[in-house]
């Protein structure tokens, strides 16, 4: 009896991933569970899980549809309006961090073209500091790509 509580813990992720767990018991009395059920064996059902339902594939060029889930009835609702709004407002402080971030790059560029005698190990934290500006300055231009 001991065995099947020290095989059980190393069952159960197979339990989680299986659509049937089965208890199975064989002319000895040893206790087995499985996600195969043998003839050999008497195994009787512990748990069954449904297969997750398929969805054909999308046809090329189409969006994959989503479930639509119902909007609680308290939800906020916010209208046509107030969301442009929103959107502008998004833009103009979107814009004005991509300005921020191109003069923090130009000042990072001119520092480093000013030490530029120094040794490597002193210009590599000014080289650190304009790669970061540049990656912020191209999320910055992405972010603004994907507003409508």
């Amino acid at each position: 009896m001991k065995r099947v509580f020290l095989v059980l813990p190393l069952l159960l992720p197979l339990a989680a991933t299986a659509e049937t767990l089965y208890k199975c018991t064989d002319e000895s009395g040893t206790v087995l569970y499985t996600n195969q059920k043998t003839t050999k064996k008497n195994c009787t059902v512990l748990s069954y899980q449904p297969p997750p339902p398929t969805s054909a594939p999308a046809a090329a060029g189409t969006k994959p549809r989503t479930a639509a889930t119902p909007t609680p009835g308290d939800f906020p609702r916010v209208s046509g309006s107030e969301q442009k709004t929103r959107d502008g407002d998004r833009r103009a402080i979107l814009d004005k961090e991509l300005a921020n971030e191109l003069q923090n790059l130009e000042k990072a560029k001119k520092a480093l073209f000013d030490a530029g005698s120094q040794p490597p190990d002193k210009l590599q934290p000014l080289r650190d500091t304009v790669a970061l500006h540049e990656r912020n300055v191209e999320s910055l231009k992405k972010e603004l790509g994907n507003l409508r």
